[in-house]
């Protein structure tokens, strides 16, 4: 079955607007000739005449009649469509958003997260998951429409990225620990026990590379999935947590932090998202939000050290 010229449409709607073929030719740029020639196709294609000579001027035919109060709210119709898409008002927004984030985001960036959506977005409702591994699958299928976290290798290649922040690793301790108390070198950082975190499960990493670059090496006691079971370990323990220090601020509130005795390991921690998404003004309104939290927070860090805090 061949498929229709649509465009025949649009001519349709204006010939019978202006019962003229010379003004419908004006209306759409035409010559008189080329308008003459479409009318015959419609002609053609619907089998009825559609506008019929009477004295100087084109009349409807019955058929033609029928059609007019259909073509012009269809033409209007298909028109909106091939329109870009009408600025967001978010307001007026009904939807839920899937994020896939990175242990302890949600504890330290959550909460501002939720009042700048509840703020801007009363009807969104944001949905989190705790992000296991890096594989792009739920990106790619829509089931998540955000993550956060490091990207490498591991990451699908059509994926999107921002950078939200930079971070590093910190050390912490239960309060009352020996390591709160005097000056913490490479030797007495080592020398306890240590809980790490491994989505792979596999032990050493960046800090142990540090620590054998200076003839150190530390006691692995436990290996989580995770920086809040780490340091849910630790608070009870005499272990001690090394943990990114922007995705944890909230969760080591009653602890000890300090910072590492020798060059840390830093991360950068981005916002991930699928291609088909980036027109999406909903979207669009959301990785903003997200951006805006994270850049929000690191300048009231940065002012708060500023002041002594």
């Amino acid at each position: 079955m061949a498929i229709p010229d649509l465009n025949l449409l649009v001519t349709l709607d204006v010939l019978l607007a202006e019962g003229s073929v010379a003004r419908a030719a004006r209306r759409l740029r035409l010559s008189p000739s080329a308008m003459s020639r479409s009318l015959a196709r419609l002609r053609d294609t619907m089998g009825d005449p559609l506008l019929v000579r009477a004295g100087r001027g084109l009349v409807p035919t019955p058929r033609a009649l029928e059609l007019r109060q259909r073509i012009g709210p269809l033409v209007q119709e298909a028109a909106g469509v091939l329109r870009p898409g009408e600025a967001l008002d978010p307001a007026r927004l009904a939807r839920t958003f899937t994020l896939r984030t990175s242990d302890g985001f949600v504890e330290s960036f959550g909460p501002d997260l939720m009042v700048r959506v509840g703020a801007e977005a009363p009807g969104v409702r944001l949905r989190f998951l705790a992000k296991a591994n890096k594989d792009s699958t739920l990106l790619r299928d829509g089931t998540v429409d955000l993550e956060t976290g490091v990207v490498d290798d591991r990451i699908g290649p059509e994926i999107r990225t921002l950078a939200l922040f930079d971070d590093r690793y910190v050390g912490v301790v239960r309060a009352g620990h020996p390591l709160s108390r005097g000056k913490i070198t490479p030797a007495r950082y080592a020398a306890p026990r240590h809980v790490v975190f491994s989505h792979s499960g596999d032990a050493r990493g960046l800090v142990d590379e540090r620590l054998s670059a200076l003839g150190l090496q530390r006691e692995i006691a436990a290996i989580v999935g995770g920086f809040t079971t780490a340091l849910a370990l630790a608070r009870r323990s005499d272990l001690v947590a090394t943990v990114p220090l922007r995705h944890t601020e909230t969760l080591r509130e009653d602890m000890f932090s300090f910072a590492l005795p020798f060059q840390p390991p830093e991360i950068t921690v981005s916002m991930l998202w699928h291609p088909r998404m980036d027109a999406d003004a909903g979207h669009r309104w959301l990785r903003g939000c997200v951006r805006d939290v994270c850049a929000d927070k690191g300048r009231a860090r940065k002012a708060a050290k500023a002041r002594g805090g």
